[in-house]
Order: structure tokens, then sequence, then C-alpha cells
């Protein structure tokens, strides 16, 4: 049996949506800040179907990364959060990785063949947990899992190509930052961020080069592309023809989270200011406005 719910790290709120926007309405800037996987507001059927110890959950979250776009929200830049945890569903894979396995009334024949990603049980909804084992007691319907795949995961997607559109007319180009958290790394070098461009495929090669040389003049240790290069959101909506960008930031909990990597610790609003700085860098590149030339 699961544990008791932790209210201070599985939260059960009342629910209201599965997103929140803001700064969309009136665009002031050509970036969009996309926080997928932050969401700490736990469903009912989650919790009453875990097979591990509930706590085990937050390995999926990016804890609190939301917090990290604090300073650019508050400086009108538009984002848009999950509320709901990846647990329920991940908006950064493909709506065809699914592990049929755990779920009832649907067949692997139905789907392309499984990724490195569905294989090793992290799909659009995780199944499992390396050094855990399956999450869930009971296999997931089909009608349940295609039920969150048309209310959040298809919405959340849908909107940020409306915004990119919609800052591409307003300003000639637009750039999502898609915004993430890593584990400390296990390597002797310390890297703070990791900044993913795909290897060069969904952003030109200015704005990943202005932001590793932004980050290291700020005494941010800045990697590219190595651990992460970005996922399915980057993939989604990156046109790089049609000068839509996109990057994505893993960020160190270590930089932002106490020492349990747990809860927002002291550095959090300074690493909150570095990213709205950067924010507004990349937007100043986007219109034209700003260059600053690499390490």
């Amino acid at each position: 049996m699961p544990d008791q719910i932790d209210d201070n790290l599985l939260q059960s709120e009342p629910y209201d949506g599965p997103f929140s926007f803001y700064n969309i309405d009136d665009l002031q800037f050509p970036l969009l800040i996309s926080v997928p996987h932050a969401g700490r507001l736990y469903p009912e059927e989650i919790v009453e179907n875990l097979a591990v110890p509930a706590t085990h959950l937050l390995r999926l979250e990016d804890r609190y990364a939301d917090r990290l776009a604090s300073s650019a929200i508050a400086a009108g830049f538009p984002a848009i959060i999950a509320r709901r945890p990846r647990a329920w569903v991940d908006l950064n894979r493909n709506r065809s990785e699914i592990d049929t396995a755990m779920v009832v009334g649907l067949s692997s024949s139905q789907l392309p063949t499984p990724s490195r990603k569905v294989r090793g049980g992290l799909g659009v909804v995780p199944s499992r947990l390396h050094g855990i084992g399956t999450l869930w007691k009971k296999k997931w319907a089909w009608e349940d899992i295609s039920n969150r795949l048309e209310c959040d995961h298809e919405p959340y997607h849908s909107n940020i190509t409306t915004i990119l559109e919609n800052m591409r007319r307003k300003f000639g180009g637009a750039i999502l930052l898609d915004l993430h958290s890593m584990p400390p790394l296990d390597e002797d070098d310390s890297v703070d961020i990791v900044i993913g461009d795909r290897f060069g495929r969904s952003a030109g090669s200015r704005y990943s080069e202005l932001s590793l040389a932004l980050f290291r003049r700020s005494g941010i240790a800045a990697r590219l592309n190595h651990p992460y290069a970005g996922g399915y959101i980057l993939e989604r909506h990156s046109k790089v023809e049609a000068d839509i960008h996109a990057l994505q930031l893993e960020v160190n909990r270590a930089c932002y989270l106490d020492a349990a990597l747990r809860e927002p610790g002291d550095q959090i609003s300074m690493m909150a200011d570095h990213i709205e700085n950067l924010s507004r860098r990349l937007a100043d590149q986007v219109s034209g406005q700003f260059l600053l030339a690499a390490e």
C-alpha cells in the first residue's frame, strides 16, 4: 500500500483547470515560457492506484520549476504552466508513446514501435521507475488515458502553437523557452544548467550561443545538449524556417532547492532572476535589438 500522502509534498488542492496562463492576452514579448513538469496537484485516481510509496512520484516532478519562471512572469513574459503532475500525463512525450502493458483496451498493434522512453517506463503516462518498479496497482482503462490526452495533452500543445503563431505575426518571430529541472549530474564537473536545442534543429545557433555566454558571464556553469538535448515539446513546436525557435533549459535542482531537493532554497529567487534576464536577451534577439557574442 502507498504511504499516506504528505500534503507538503504531493498536493491535492481543488481542481481549477489543467494549466495556468500568464500574460497571454496582450503579448509584450516574442518569448513564451513553458513549464510542463512542475504540476503538484495529484488527482485522487493517481493516489488511489499507487503501488509504491507516494513520495516516489517526486522523482517525476521538476520540483518547483514553476517558481523559476516567477521573475519573468512578473516582468510580463507570457507563460503556460501545467498544474497536473507528470504522473498523470507527460506533456513532453508524443501522445502515441504509451506502454500498452499498463492499459486495458489498447493493443500494441495500434501504436508505433515503442520508443526507448516507453520501454523504460517513461511514456506519455509513466508506468514504472528504475529501481522502484511498476507504479500502478491496476491497469488504466484506455478510455481514461484517452481522456487525459484529449483534455490535458492536446490542449497544452494547441495553446502553445496558437501563442507562438500570434507572437510571430506580431513580432516577426518567436521563441519558446521550455523550462525543466534535473537532478545533480553524477560527474566530476558541476553543471548548473543544460541548454537544449536538439543539436541545432530546434533553434538558430545565435540563441544557444547567446544563452551559453550569458549564463557563463554570470558565473553559472552551462552546457549545450549534453545530456539533455530537448524532447517532444521542442520537436513539435520549433519551426526554424518560419523563425519560431525553441530552447529547453534544465536547471540543476541543487541550484534552487534545499539540501533534500524537496523545497525551495535560498537561491531560487536569484536563479529566477537569471532566467528573466535570459528571457529579455532572447526576446531582444528575436526583435533584432541585441547581440551577445559567444565566449
